[in-house]
C-alpha cells in the first residue's frame, strides 16, 4: 500500500506557550495532514527530556513529557485560569523553543492545577495510576528524589537510596508523598490527552509513526530501578557507554554515554523488559521506528570516561533472538527500521529476517563520486523514504551546501535544469514521492522550503538543537492543495 505523510516533532507545533502542545493547533496540523491527502504523522519521542533537551536522552523510557500537556484544555475545566497561564514568560519568538523559560514555568503552573484537584479522591486518576503501577512508581518517586537532590543524576545520590535500600525507599516515600503524587498526576494529564489527540487522528485517518530510542538515558528511572537491565558495575557506574565509531562526519566518532544492555540477562527473562517497552509503545502510536537499529546486531561499546568514541569496540547483539520473541507475545507489529550509516552484511541479514522496512534518505543519495543504494532506482518498495530526517538539515539548506559536482549530479539526476533555487525543494518532493518506496515520510521544514535556520539538530553538538517551531502562519490553502494534487498523482492516496 502506497502511503505518505509528513514528519513534525510535537515540540515544533505552533503554540502561545512557548512549544508545541496537545493544543488547538495539534487538531489543526491533524485537519491540514488530511486535506492534503496525507495518511500518516511521524513524530520524535514523546519522554521527558533531560540534559541537553534532546528527546533521545529522556528521564523514563515509558512517561510523557509535561511540556506537551494543553494548559488551554485546563482552563476550559476551569482548573487554570486564563490570566493565569498568560502571566508567565513563555519567550517572545513564535519559532523558537527557549527551554529555559518553559522549564521555569511550566511546572510551576502545572502544580497550581493539581493543588486544586484532589486529585488523590479521582477514580480515572487511581486506574491510571494501578493499571501503569509498573513503570509510573518508580518514575514519579525518581523524579522528586532527583528534585531533593537539586536535579542531580542518581549515580550522585547517597548510597542507600542510590541503591535503593528498602528502608530508605520507605523514607522518601513517605518525606516526597505529594511530590510523588504530583509527578503521577503530570503523566495522567499527559496520557489523557495524547490518547485524545491520537484517537481524533485515526478517526481522520491519519496513523502517528513513533519513535524510540535503541537507548535509555544514564540519568533515568529506567537505569536507577532496573540496574541489572544494563552493564553496570558493583558502584551502579557503567562498565561502558553507547556510542558510534568515527567516519567522515566525525573524526572522533560519536559519545552518547548512554548505558549498554546486560543482553545475557535479557536473554535469561526472555527479554521481558523489551516486549513490555514495544508493547507500550503500540499504546502510545500505530507504527513504530526504531532508532539505531544496527545496535541489535552489533553494538558500539566505549570505556566509560572516555572522553571520545575512538576507542569503542563493536560487540555482539541479541540478533533475531529478540525479535521472535517480540513477534511470539505481540504478534505482527508495524515496525521501521532505522538502519542509516554503514551496514554490516549481517545487519542486511537481521533487517531481512524481521522483514521490517528500512529508511532511504534522498540528502544520502547524491555523491558523484560513486552508486549509492539511497538513490530511487535501487530501492525495493519495503522501505520508507524521507527527504531527511530531524538529524538532517533541510532540503534546501543542504542543496545550498553541497559541491558542484553533486548539485550536477543530482539535478541530471531529476532532468530538470531550469528549476529555480529556491523551489528546488519541490523537485526532490517530488522525486521521493514517485519512488517504488511503499512510504514516504517528508519533513514540514522541505514543504515549507525553509533553510539551514529550520534544521532541529546537529548530531554530537550541544546548546542549539530541538528548539525550531513552524510558524503560525503554516500552509497556506494553495500549498495544501499542490500537495494534495501531488499525492494523488503519485498514487498514494
Amino acid at each position: 500500500m502506497r502511503r505518505s505523510g509528513m514528519l513534525l516533532p510535537v515540540a515544533s507545533l505552533p503554540s502561545k506557550y512557548g512549544i508545541g502542545t496537545f493544543s488547538k493547533e495539534a487538531y489543526d496540523f491533524i485537519d491540514m495532514l488530511h486535506d492534503a491527502g496525507q495518511s500518516l504523522w511521524q513524530i520524535l519521542p514523546l519522554g521527558p527530556t533531560g540534559y541537553g533537551d534532546s528527546p533521545y536522552q529522556s528521564f523514563s523510557t515509558f512517561a510523557g513529557n509535561p511540556y506537551f500537556i494543553d494548559l488551554d484544555e485546563l482552563v476550559k475545566e476551569g482548573i487554570l485560569s486564563q490570566e493565569e497561564c498568560n502571566s508567565y514568560d513563555w519567550g517572545n519568538n513564535e519559532e523558537y523553543i527557549n527551554y529555559e523559560k518553559i522549564y521555569s514555568s511550566r511546572f510551576k503552573i502545572l502544580y497550581k492545577a493539581y493543588k486544586r484537584n484532589d486529585i488523590g479522591n479521582n477514580k480515572k486518576f487511581n486506574a491510571f495510576c494501578h493499571k501503569n503501577r509498573w513503570w509510573l512508581d518508580d518514575y514519579a518517586l525518581y523524579m522528586s528524589i532527583k528534585n531533593f537532590y537539586d536535579g542531580k543524576s542518581w549515580i550522585e545520590w547517597d548510597k542507600d537510596i542510590r541503591e535503593r535500600n528498602e528502608d530508605s525507599l520507605l523514607i522518601y516515600e513517605n518525606k516526597l508523598r505529594e511530590e510523588v503524587e504530583f509527578y503521577k498526576y503530570l503523566q495522567y494529564l499527559f496520557y489523557q490527552q495524547w490518547h485524545k489527540l491520537k484517537a481524533y487522528a485515526n478517526k481522520k485517518g491519519i496513523s502517528i509513526i513513533g519513535d524510540i530510542p535503541i537507548y535509555v538515558s544514564l540519568d533515568s528511572a529506567d537505569t536507577w530501578a532496573n540496574p541489572e537491565l544494563f552493564q553496570l558495575n558493583k558502584e551502579c557506574l557503567p562498565k561502558a557507554v553507547a556510542g558510534c565509531p568515527p567516519d567522515s562526519f566525525c573524526e572522533t566518532g560519536q559519545l552518547w554515554g548512554n548505558p549498554l544492555y546486560d543482553w545475557e540477562y535479557h536473554k535469561f527473562t526472555d527479554y521481558k523488559w523489551w516486549i513490555q517497552r514495544i508493547e507500550s509503545s503500540f499504546d502510545l502510536y500505530d507504527i513504530v521506528r526504531i532508532d539505531h537499529f544496527r545496535g541489535f546486531d552489533e553494538y558500539y561499546s566505549i570505556p566509560y570516561g572516555d572522553k571520545t568514541a575512538i576507542n569503542g569496540t563493536w560487540e555482539k547483539g541479541p540478533g533475531m533472538e529478540l525479535f521472535k520473541y517480540v513477534k511470539d507475545a505481540l504478534g505482527e507489529v508495524d515496525i521501521i527500521a532505522e538502519d542509516l550509516g554503514f551496514l554490516t552484511d549481517s545487519v542486511k541479514k537481521l533487517l531481512d529476517d524481521t522483514g521490517y522496512p528500512g529508511m532511504k534518505i534522498l540528502q544520502f543519495a547524491f555523491d558523484s563520486r560513486e552508486d549509492s543504494d539511497y538513490l530511487p532506482h535501487n530501492y525495493n518498495r519495503n522501505c520508507v523514504v524521507y527527504t531527511g530526517t530531524h538529524d538532517n538539515n533541510t532540503i534546501y539548506g543542504w542543496y545550498k551546501e553541497i559541491n558542484k559536482e553533486d548539485k550536477r549530479m543530482s539535478i541530471n539526476y531529476m532532468n530538470n535544469k531550469y528549476t529555480r533555487d529556491n523551489a528546488i525543494h519541490w523537485d526532490f518532493i517530488c522525486l521521493a514521492m514517485r519512488s517504488v518506496a511503499d512510504t514516504c515520510i517528508i519533513p514540514v521544514q522541505d514543504y515549507l522550503g525553509l533553510g539551514k535556520e529550520a534544521r532541529i539538530n546537529v548530531p554530537s553538538t550541544l546548546g542549539k538543537n530541538w528548539t525550531w517551531r513552524m510558524s503560525k502562519k503554516g500552509f497556506s490553502k494553495k500549498m495544501v492543495k499542490k500537495i494534495k494534487m501531488l499525492t494523488k498523482l503519485y498514487g498514494r492516496m
